[in-house]
């Protein structure tokens, strides 16, 4: 199949909104940003056998493309609203770029984002979407904003998509749904968008909890202390893992685009309000803290030390 035929399959399919004066077929896409806003914009690539494993269904990788990056928009804040792809694949197949297409439309479509453009190229399996949202001036939340005795919390549950992986990676069939957040995440757009004026600081959870509050602490020169006993493992995982094995899958297992947060302990009933018109639970899981790094603690206050923190791509050890 030629490339552009490749295009105007794409083309075909994607929507569009009022906001986007010129979309795709044209050398740029021409986007019309409202007053008042700033353009938040996030990149991820996912490779294969990297960010999913070999024999993914096309529609779930084309809905986890799309929804690590709106996972991004909803750590800051934003409301998505644009997307471009980048698609390299080894042939040109039309069967697969069908179904792909169904996975990352159908999750466009559920939360109005219209895909603008992009490019393809053969090469070896590899997707780059890029996403843009729309945030109110000053009203971002960022990484450096975390403050000594905060409260952290986290969405959902933690340690699924890794146990997913973990299963997989030793020749067994994983658990449907374990398997179902790995190849599925959901994006935390509306908690993200109810954060700003409650939470100093957020970040979604992708690398690991371990590594991504870390990120949250360099930024914002502070620690954190976790307790172990308070993360939250969905039925699935208690039913397939021991306690040793779940802390490791939760605390630094990755591809749980959850969000992360810290907010003063004085809005704890506005975030147990939130949680009540959320889909999702929210749980408080430890503390900010004066110094730097991340701590997790056993029940009785001894530190829980890891062999490493969470996922890294160029880590010689793998």
């Amino acid at each position: 199949m030629p490339e552009f035929e490749l295009i105007a399959r794409i083309q075909a399919r994607a929507a569009t909104r009022d906001d986007v004066v010129l979309g795709i077929g044209d050398d740029a896409a021409l986007l019309r940003v409202p007053p008042g806003h700033w353009l938040a914009v996030a990149t991820d690539t996912l490779n294969a056998d990297v960010h999913f494993p070999a024999g993914t269904a096309a529609a779930d990788i084309g809905w986890k493309a799309l929804a690590v990056n709106l996972s991004d928009l909803a750590a800051m804040g934003a409301r998505p609203a644009w997307a471009t792809l980048s698609l390299s694949l080894p042939h040109a197949d039309g069967d697969w770029l069908e179904g792909f297409l169904d996975g990352f439309l159908a999750l466009a479509e559920r939360h109005g984002v219209a895909l603008v453009g992009g490019d393809t190229t053969r090469g070896p399996l590899s997707i780059c979407a890029t996403v843009h949202g729309l945030v109110a001036v000053d009203q971002a939340l960022r990484r450096d904003g975390a403050r000594a005795g905060d409260d952290i919390w986290v969405s959902g549950t933690l340690g699924d998509a890794a146990a997913a992986l973990a299963q997989w990676r030793a020749g067994g069939a994983a658990e449907p749904a374990l398997r179902a957040r790995l190849d599925r995440p959901t994006p935390r757009i509306e908690l993200g968008l109810a954060l700003p004026g409650i939470a100093h600081a957020a970040i979604d959870l992708s690398d690991g909890l371990l590594a991504d509050l870390g990120h949250v602490c360099v930024a914002s020169r502070v620690g954190a202390e976790i307790e172990l006993q308070a993360l939250p493992a969905s039925p699935a995982l208690a039913a397939r893992f021991d306690a040793s094995a779940r802390a490791g899958l939760q605390a630094c297992g990755g591809d749980d685009y959850e969000l992360c947060f810290t907010a003063p302990a004085s809005r704890r009933d506005a975030i147990a309000s939130l949680a009540r018109a959320q889909p999702q639970a929210l749980a408080r899981i430890g503390r900010v803290v004066d110094g730097d790094g991340v701590r997790a603690l056993h029940p009785d206050g001894s530190q829980w030390l890891p062999a490493r923190a969470g996922y890294a791509h160029f880590d010689p050890t793998g």
